[in-house]
C-alpha cells in the first residue's frame, strides 16, 4: 500500500516541467502514515523537501503534484494541508485487498527483497567459554538472532556468527580453577582464590577429570602455593579481611599450573574446560532456537597469522608507536578519548590487536555490511574498533555495534544476583526451564536493546492478558478455535465467496483490524533497518488486542454465509500475520491454548 502511494507521486513527479526538479534521480519519497485518520491515511512531505530547488511555495508545488496525480481505486480523495502536506485518503477496498494477499502468499507475506541479497554478518552472544550462559547472555542471544531475522527477512543474506574467545587469560584462570577445584577432589586442603571461577560446573568438570583420570594431575597444595603473591581474603559478607593484590595471586596460580604440570597435561585441563563449557553453550543456545553459521575461534586468529598481519598494516600506515616497552595504536587520532595498547611490555598481543584483526577479517571475507551485538559495558570499545578500521583504509560505517543492556532478573519483586566469577547467577537454561522458550525469546525483546530490561519471572508465566506473549499466544489460539468450531457446527469454508464479500467488513473493529493488519510489512521493514526487534513486538501485541475487541464484540460464524467466509477470512488473515511476526521473533504460534 505505502510503496503503491509512493509510485503515484513518483509518477506525478515525472509528469511535472523538468525545471521544477532536482538533477539526477528522484531522491527518496517520504511517505509516513498520519497519527489522525482524519487527517487521511497518509501524508507525504515531498512538495517541502522539494520546494527549494523547485524555486517556488511548497503548497503551491504540493498543488501541482496533486494535479499530475494518476488515478488510482485504492485512493478515494487527495488533500494538501498546512505549508504543503499531501495528504491520502484511502478506499476501504485498498484495506480490503490486504486479506487476499495474506492469504495468498501466506508465511511469505511481509517479506521483501529490500536487501537486494546484500551480505551481512551479524556477531552476537561471543560470550566467553568460561561458565554457562546466564540470564543476561540470554538478552544478546534472543536480540542478535531475532535481528538476523528480521534482516533475513528483508531481503539481506545473513551470516550468523559467534566469536569464540578461546585465548587469553579468562580461559587461563578457567583452567586453573579446574585444576584447583580437581585437586581438592584429591583431598588438596588450600584456600581456593578470590579470583577463580566458583560456579558448580567447575566442580563437575573436575569430578570428570578425575573420574577418567585419577590422580594423574595432582600435586602438592604445598608446592603450589609456596611463595605465591599474597590473595585478598574477604568474610561472608564481602569484606576484606586480609588484604592482597588477587590479580597477582591468580596470574601467579595460572604460571605455577604450567609449570608443574608441563604444557601438555596443562593445555589437556585447558581444552576440557574449554570444550566442555562450550558443547554446553552450543546446546543451550540450539534448544532456545539459537543456531550459528559459523564459530569463529580467536586463537585461529594467531595461528594464521592474522594479528601480526594487523599490526603490520597499522604499523605501514603510521599509526603504531613505542612506549615504556609497549605497542601503542594512535586511536586519539580518530576521536578515541586515548591511545590503545596493542602488543604488551612481555611481547604478548592484548585482547584490542585480537579485536582489530577480527574484524578486518570480516571484511576481508566479503560481508557488505557487519553488526556486532555486544553488551553495553562494552560502549568505550566501540570508537577505537572503528578507528582502527579506518586507520587501515576500511570503511568504519560498514560496521554496526549494537549495545544490548543486561538484564535484570526479579523473582517475587526480588532481585537475582548475577556474577559468573563468584558462581551466583541463574542461567539462561534455568529460566528457560522456568518461564519457557516462547516466553524468553519474547520479553528479551519488548524493550530497546539499549535500555535495560526488568525480567518478572511471575509475569512471564502468568496466563493474563498482561502477559504480552500469552496475549498474543491467546489470540492465535482463538483463530485456530474458530476452524474447529466451524466444523463441529456443520460450516464449511468458502474462501473465493470470502474474497468476493470483504466488501461486507464495514464494522468499526473491522475497519481496525484491517488497518492494522496492513502495517505489518512496514513494521517489519522499519523493525529490521533500525535493529528494534522491540518494534515488531509491540505490533503484535497490538494486532492481538485489536483481534480480541473484535472477536469479544462480533460472532465470527454467522448463519449469513458471505459474511462468515468475510469474517473468516479476516480471522484467518489475521493468525496468518500473527504466526509470521512471531516465528521471526522465535516464538511459537499454538493453536490451543
Amino acid at each position: 500500500m505505502k510503496t503503491h502511494l509512493q509510485n503515484l507521486l513518483a509518477q506525478a513527479l515525472q509528469a511535472l516541467p523538468s525545471e521544477l526538479l532536482p538533477d539526477g534521480p528522484l531522491p527518496a519519497i517520504p511517505l509516513e502514515r498520519t497519527r489522525d485518520r482524519t487527517h487521511g491515511d497518509f501524508a507525504s512531505t515531498i512538495a517541502l523537501a522539494l520546494a527549494k530547488t523547485a524555486r517556488c511555495k511548497p503548497r503551491d508545488l504540493a498543488e501541482r503534484i496533486v494535479a499530475a496525480l494518476p488515478a488510482s481505486a485504492q485512493v478515494v480523495k487527495v488533500e494538501i494541508a498546512g505549508p504543503g502536506f499531501i495528504n491520502f485518503f484511502l478506499t476501504p477496498v485498498a484495506y480490503q485487498a490486504i486479506v487476499g494477499d495474506i492469504l495468498e502468499h501466506g508465511e511469505r507475506f511481509g517479506r521483501s527483497q529490500l536487501g537486494g541479497g546484500r551480505r551481512v554478518q551479524v556477531e552476537f552472544v561471543s560470550a566467553n567459554p568460561t561458565g554457562p550462559l546466564h540470564v543476561g547472555h540470554g538478552r544478546g542471544a534472543a536480540f542478535g538472532a531475532t535481528v538476523a531475522n528480521l534482516l533475513e527477512a528483508v531481503g539481506y543474506q545473513v551470516h550468523r556468527e559467534y566469536y569464540v574467545n578461546d585465548a587469553g587469560r579468562q580461559m587461563n584462570i578457567l583452567a586453573a580453577s579446574l585444576w584447583l577445584r580437581y585437586l581438592e577432589h584429591c583431598g588438596e586442603k588450600f584456600q581456593f582464590p578470590s579470583n577463580g571461577y566458583r560456579g558448580e560446573y567447575v566442580r563437575d568438570i573436575a569430578i570428570k577429570l578425575y573420574i577418567e583420570h585419577g590422580s594423574a594431575y595432582r600435586a602438592s597444595a604445598q608446592h603450589i602455593f609456596a611463595d605465591l603473591p599474597q590473595d585478598e581474603i574477604r568474610d561472608e559478607k564481602g569484606h576484606v579481611v586480609t588484604p592482597g593484590d588477587k590479580e597477582a595471586h591468580i596470574d601467579a596460580l595460572v604460571e605455577r599450573a604450567r609449570t608443574l604440570l608441563g604444557e601438555p597435561r596443562y593445555r589437556y585441563i585447558f581444552e576440557l574446560g574449554l570444550n566442555t563449557i562450550l558443547d554446553d553453550i552450543r546446546d543451550d543456545l540450539a534448544e532456545f532456537g539459537v543456531v550459528y553459521d559459523e564459530w569463529y575461534s580467536e586463537r585461529a586468529l594467531a595461528d594464521t597469522g592474522a594479528v601480526n598481519k594487523t599490526l603490520h598494516r597499522l604499523r605501514d600506515a603510521g599509526y603504531l608507536y613505542e612506549q615504556d616497552g609497549a605497542l601503542w595504536f594512535r586511536s586519539s587520532a580518530f576521536g578515541d578519548e586515548k591511545d590503545r595498547v596493542v602488543e604488551r611490555e612481555n611481547g604478548q598481543t592484548t585482547y584490542f590487536a585480537s579485536d582489530i584483526a577480527y574484524h578486518l577479517e570480516k571484511f576481508e571475507r566479503g560481508f557488505d555490511w557487519v553488526i556486532d551485538v555486544w553488551g553495553a559495558d562494552h560502549h568505550g570499545y566501540v570508537p577505537r574498533v572503528k578507528a582502527a578500521l579506518q586507520a587501515m583504509g576500511e570503511d568504519p560505517d560498514r560496521l554496526d555495534m549494537l549495545l544490548v543492556q543486561f538484564a535484570i532478573l526479579y523473582r517475587n519483586g526480588e532481585r537475582v544476583p548475577m556474577s559468573t566469577r563468584s558462581g551466583e547467577f541463574v542461567t539462561l537454561r534455568e529460566l528457560r526451564q522456568e518461564v519457557g522458550n516462547d516466553a524468553a525469546r519474547f520479553f528479551y525483546v519488548v524493550r530497546k536493546s539499549e535500555q535495560h530490561l526488568d525480567f518478572d519471572l511471575d509475569l512471564a508465566k502468568s496466563q493474563s492478558k498482561d502477559n504480552p506473549v500469552y496475549y498474543i499466544q491467546y489470540a492465535h489460539a482463538r483463530i485456530s478455535s474458530v476452524l474447529k468450531q466451524l466444523h463441529d457446527k456443520g460450516f464449511s469454508r468458502d474462501e473465493a465467496r470470502g474474497q468476493a464479500h470483504l466488501g461486507r467488513l464495514t464494522e468499526s473493529h473491522e475497519e481496525a483490524l484491517l488497518v492494522a493488519l496492513s502495517r505489518y510489512p512496514e513494521v517489519m521493514e522499519t523493525a529490521a533497518l533500525d535493529h528494534e526487534p522491540h518494534q515488531l513486538a509491540h505490533y503484535l501485541r497490538e494486532l492481538a488486542n485489536a483481534f480480541h475487541t473484535y472477536y469479544n464484540e462480533h460472532r465470527v460464524l454467522v448463519d449469513d454465509d458471505a459474511l462468515r467466509d468475510a469474517r473468516l477470512n479476516l480471522s484467518l488473515a489475521t493468525g496468518q500475520v500473527i504466526r509470521n511476526g512471531l516465528a521471526l521473533l522465535g516464538v511459537s504460534a499454538p493453536e490451543v491454548m
